[in-house]
């Protein structure tokens, strides 16, 4: 006669695969993130403000440094300075195709009022009904 073996089930979880897919993602995150940031250095003015809740459309940002350069998040060549045909080409084409994208305005603390004033009126000879200023919340 013979006894049969009964065998178990292995019941342990083999984690070397879910280590690599790890391991794979953190390198892709590592990679990626300071992409994600890139963008014009400006000093933004520190003002208490609301934020404003998340959008389903990522914004237009208009970025204007303390040389008075105009930069747009939009495009080829994001890092490149726009004159102001361009800009308001640019913008016009945008709202072309999606009309109800937000618009916002990020200005560097010392660059005059006018300036960013002028960047306005730019903007709204493109075809912007409002325009939201971007700023940050105060430290401290």
């Amino acid at each position: 006669m013979r006894h049969r073996i009964k065998k178990r089930p292995i019941s342990e979880i083999n984690v070397v695969p879910y280590i690599d897919v790890m391991l794979v993602l953190l390198i892709i995150f590592m990679i990626t993130a300071p992409l994600l940031s890139q963008g014009v250095k400006v000093d933004l003015p520190q003002v208490p403000s609301e934020p404003l809740p998340p959008a389903d459309q990522e914004p237009v940002l208009i970025s204007m440094d303390i040389s008075g350069n105009i930069y747009i998040n939009y495009g080829e060549n994001q890092d490149q300075p726009l004159d102001p045909q361009t800009l308001i080409n640019r913008v016009a084409a945008l709202l072309k195709y999606q009309p109800k994208i937000p618009v916002f305005v990020k200005g560097d603390t010392n660059v005059p009022y006018g300036r960013v004033v002028e960047l306005m009126a730019l903007l709204q000879s493109a075809g912007v009904n409002g325009v939201g200023l971007v700023t940050e919340p105060p430290k401290g």
